[in-house]
């Protein structure tokens, strides 16, 4: 066979791989999205959806009420609210969270912030700080459904006892969004998993 007849047949080889590959990561994003593990915990990680304009997003604001439903009903006892500081905005989303579970009546002893944070793996990182400090032992990471398998996966990295605890209601509704944030999420899970064997292991 002419080399010129090999090269693309190895790169449609290459492409096709790829495309299945991204199409099962799909996939077990969606089959994980239904895994709801909530129960008893020593505390919720509420994961960070930005901020505008120093009020939280529709995003996030969605997970802080799941998290307030938790604290309310007992199932914990304290609440971890996470994110640092966005260039574009004044106070951290940690903080923006606080304020928006001060004005739904919640103990501000109850509150804990986390708000060094950029990225999911962080997230992680400096919760388990705060939990350690407080003696946590387990917690339940809540976000949107579609995030949840990259989450939990970096929960597990860092060391972070953790269950699922998905929204139930999400900003993310029609089809069109809910398959930009799939196609999203996709790729940050392949990031995150070229970075956890490439870069990850040398910060350990």
């Amino acid at each position: 066979m002419k080399k010129r007849t090999l090269v693309p047949i190895l790169l449609f080889s290459v492409l096709a791989a790829a495309a299945v590959l991204l199409t099962v990561i799909a996939l077990s994003i969606v089959r994980y999205a239904s895994v709801d593990e909530t129960r008893k915990a020593d505390c919720v990680i509420v994961l960070g959806a930005g901020t505008w304009e120093g009020e939280v997003s529709p995003v996030f604001e969605e997970r802080l009420r799941h998290a307030v439903k938790l604290y309310r009903e007992g199932t914990v006892p304290k609440i971890i609210l996470t994110g640092g500081l966005d260039p574009r905005n004044t106070i951290t989303d940690a903080e923006a969270a606080r304020r928006w579970t001060e004005k739904e009546g919640i103990p501000g002893e109850d509150v804990l912030i986390e708000d060094k944070s950029r990225y999911t793996h962080e997230n992680f990182i400096y919760a388990k700080e705060i939990m350690e400090r407080e003696g946590f032992q387990s917690a339940l990471v809540v976000s949107d459904p579609l995030h949840m398998k990259r989450a939990m996966l970096c929960a597990s990295d860092f060391g972070v006892s953790a269950r699922s605890s998905p929204t139930k209601t999400s900003m993310y509704r029609s089809a069109g969004a809910k398959f930009r944030f799939l196609m999203r999420e996709t790729g940050c899970y392949v990031v995150y998993g070229v970075w956890r064997v490439f870069g990850a292991g040398k910060q350990r």
